[in-house]
């Protein structure tokens, strides 16, 4: 970027930023209609006339929120009485956006065109993304924890879609361009469809609300359908999920989403009972004693070639005790081949389906999509 380039495109996002703060208004809002969310916790969404909010609760402060959202038609006037909040204009336009799940999304409820670039872009498996990048359509805005700045004031966005976490610190120098920052806390949603809900948010900002809430009620059709089916199953498996890694295992909390869904697919999940809704860093030694006796072994990994028992062995000697390894009822995904992280977030009913043919192998529901058993 030449030297005047470069001035020009500051005084654009300063322009913008001054906008974008000159329009959090602190007046009273009217009633408003509230959306009925099933079950999200963490998501609120309220229309009132000429304008829409989102509210985000703090994942990590009770009682607290995140963000609030105004959300504005584009070709519509702005209110003269807006509420306190981040002004996003709608439909979004152009969007930087962060994570491969989110970028997934956005292309399936119709809106990809708008995705303008992208955030660890070498992490992201996605054909769209990846063919968007190399004819230029896409632009790589490097990684997420120090983006390129240059590129995405270039882009000139509308928002940039990020995820939170508890004392992150903020986002570095992207908060000082102006620019609305989403902050995507669905990862925080203690329950599979309470997350998958969210995509009514992400529709709406994308001007495809109508299409994302079409979406999840396929979703959540197919959940309930696949929930109810395990139901009727006679055998009740207990699972134990990933391996160690170094020194360290982590398992799902018991409210975890994945701890959810082993509960939906009818199996005894051994921390059922914890509290926690992210993982448990744990000794071998103590999921050992604890679910050493597990019926079946769900594993993630990302690696050029598929996970064998030799390599379990070999990893690590205790792996080969382990009752599911005993008895050969090992099931691994490979999280490098397949679009696991990038589908399952937002479609807990194609894991689910998975999970209950490795708990029920009598249920045939079409075969596996994402797990395999693994091989000697």
């Amino acid at each position: 970027m030449n030297k005047v380039k470069h001035i020009f495109a500051i005084c654009l996002a300063f322009a913008f930023f001054c906008s974008c703060q000159g329009n959090r208004q602190g007046g009273a809002s009217p009633e408003g209609d509230t959306l009925a969310l099933d079950y999200a916790q963490l998501l609120t969404l309220v229309d009132y006339d000429g304008y829409s909010v989102a509210s985000i609760r703090d994942p990590w402060n009770k009682g607290r929120n995140l963000h609030e959202y105004v959300l504005v038609p584009r070709d519509a006037q702005l209110p003269a009485d807006l509420p306190k909040g981040t002004l996003v204009r709608t439909p979004v336009s152009k969007a930087v956006i962060y994570t491969a799940v989110h970028s997934a999304l956005v292309q399936e409820i119709g809106a990809g065109s708008q995705i303008g670039g992208v955030c660890d872009f070498q992490y992201i498996h996605l054909p769209f993304i990846i063919s968007g990048v190399r004819n230029g359509s896409i632009k790589d805005c490097g990684d997420a924890m120090t983006p390129d700045l240059e590129r995405i004031i270039d882009l000139e966005p509308d928002v940039v879609l990020l995820s939170p976490f508890e004392n992150s610190g903020g986002y570095g120098r992207v908060e000082e361009l102006g620019v609305p920052l989403i902050e995507c806390a669905d990862y925080m949603e203690t329950s599979p469809l309470g997350r998958a809900e969210w995509m009514k948010f992400y529709g709406r900002l994308f001007g495809v609300g109508d299409e994302a809430d079409q979406l999840f009620r396929q979703v959540n059709d197919d959940y309930l359908q696949m929930k109810a089916k395990a139901a009727d199953a006679n055998e009740k498996p207990s699972v134990i999920a990933d391996m160690k890694i170094g020194s360290v295992w982590y398992v799902p909390g018991g409210q975890s989403t994945q701890g959810k869904l082993w509960a939906d697919a009818n199996a005894v999940y051994p921390y059922a009972d914890d509290s926690h809704s992210g993982s448990l860093a744990l000794s071998f030694e103590a999921v050992f004693d604890k679910a050493g006796d597990a019926d079946i072994w769900v594993i993630r990994y990302n690696q050029p070639v598929a996970l064998t028992y030799r390599q379990l062995a070999a990893d690590y000697h205790g792996n080969a005790e382990l009752k599911a390894y005993k008895e050969r009822r090992v099931y691994g995904c490979n999280t490098g081949h397949t679009a696991f992280y990038e589908e399952t977030p937002f479609h807990p009913d194609r894991l689910l389906r998975d999970y209950i043919q490795i708990c029920h192998p009598e249920m045939e529901l079409g075969g596996l999509k994402y797990f395999e058993r693994i091989e000697e």
